[in-house]
């Protein structure tokens, strides 16, 4: 067909743009943690307490999130995402220019609500740009976005931070946030529109047994990974001997692994997203395992910390994808919902790596870290093979 191509071309430029927004909204989620001590001392408040500039965020995507997206369901997803970036832009300008810690709190609660909303929109527009056999790929794009933030995003904003006063990191990333929204306005189609039906309704689909397996399996897997990955320097200096700046190449090696494993996952998943994930699963369990035994090795953590990369991040937009699918009429609620899962997750799992470094140490975490995801196992095989039953209590298909 002739329009084939002028139409592959704008939906290729409109994935792009939802990388690019993505990118910016990681970059936002993270940067704080480079720049806590700085504000910490602005803000006159202890390092402990400006540590809960990191919670507010994630109480945000995990509760926010949801909310404004039952609030917003029927809004166009061009609208919905240019209306989430325009917000992202003025809570990090106001980060910027208001130095109370009370207000940067508050800011960073609504930040994240919106990351939330964002990533959930951004996962449905991108799987409505492109045909069937190419929705995992382009799902892939946004939780590339977000990747890339890890591999580059963060690094640069934590150094603007250091170099220059912290508030040059947000007023950078509110800048970053308006041209995202610029392009996410010319470059997605206004025809890539939201939820339809009431929120009682999405609810229902949402609230089947198979979507809410999916959710769980979220929440397992990334409270397994950040079991580990929150007390990963640590567990670097005390357990490998890693020292300066060597922590900060292991970080990149992990970085640059999840954004390979992005895309791989993505390009999987449009093959088999059930096995994809299940597969991965598998992969983290015995690489945490393999690191817990090699600990002492660096060559041999270093392969670990690749391969650990590649497959958590190979994952997500499997999942996400499933979630999508699984939730049929529901999933704009859905994609919103498994955003905040693996947020949930990754909250309960830096609370549980703190508990078990306070009592054992940094050694035992990619045991417990390969536990945790040991047993999110059997939920990935029950869904796979459609064992888990609707809410009317039948047995519903595989997951596709």
């Amino acid at each position: 067909m002739p329009s084939q191509g002028p139409r592959a071309r704008r939906s290729t430029r409109a994935l792009a743009v939802l990388g690019l927004s993505a990118f910016v909204v990681g970059t936002a989620e993270f940067a704080v943690i480079g720049v806590l001590d700085r504000m910490a001392e602005s803000l006159h408040v202890s390092a402990a307490t400006a540590g809960l500039l990191v919670t507010a965020y994630a109480i945000g995507v995990c509760l926010g999130g949801p909310l404004l997206t039952a609030l917003t369901l029927r809004l166009p997803r061009r609208l919905l995402l240019a209306a989430a970036l325009g917000v992202y832009a003025v809570a990090n300008a106001v980060a910027a220019l208001w130095a109370d810690f009370t207000v940067v709190v508050v800011v960073r609660v609504l930040a994240g609500a919106v990351h939330g909303l964002f990533v959930g929109a951004a996962s449905a527009a991108a799987a409505a740009l492109v045909p069937a056999e190419r929705k995992g790929r382009a799902v892939a794009v946004v939780f590339g976005g977000i990747a890339a933030a890890n591999l580059l995003g963060v690094p640069l904003a934590t150094f603007a931070g250091q170099v220059l006063p912290w508030q040059y990191a947000f007023a950078g990333i509110a800048a970053l946030a308006c041209t995202a929204l610029l392009l996410t306005w010319a470059a997605v189609p206004p025809s890539a529109t939201g939820g339809q039906q009431a929120l009682r309704a999405q609810f229902r689909h949402v609230a089947k047994a198979p979507v809410m397996a999916l959710l769980a399996i979220a929440v397992l897997i990334f409270c397994g990974q950040f079991t580990a990955f929150t007390q990963l320097s640590g567990y670097l200096q005390d357990v490998v001997g890693v020292q300066g700046g060597a922590v900060g190449l292991y970080l990149l090696v992990f970085g640059a692994a999840g954004s390979a494993g992005t895309a791989l996952g993505g390009y999987l998943a449009d093959r088999a997203a059930g096995t994809t994930v299940i597969a991965a699963t598998v992969v983290l369990a015995l690489v945490l395992t393999t690191l817990f035994l090699l600990g002492e090795r660096p060559v041999a953590v270093a392969v670990c910390v690749a391969v650990w990369g590649l497959a958590g991040f190979g994952l997500a937009p499997a999942l996400q994808l499933r979630t999508i699918r699984r939730a049929g009429p529901g999933g704009d609620l859905a994609a919103t919902l498994g955003a905040s899962a693996g947020n949930a997750g990754i909250a309960v799992g830096a609370a549980v790596a703190g508990g078990i470094t306070g009592a054992y140490g940094f050694a035992v975490l990619p045991l417990a870290a390969a536990a945790i995801c040991v047993v999110t196992l059997p939920l990935t095989w029950i869904c796979r093979s459609g064992q888990t039953g609707g809410t009317d209590g039948a047995s519903a298909p595989a997951c596709p």
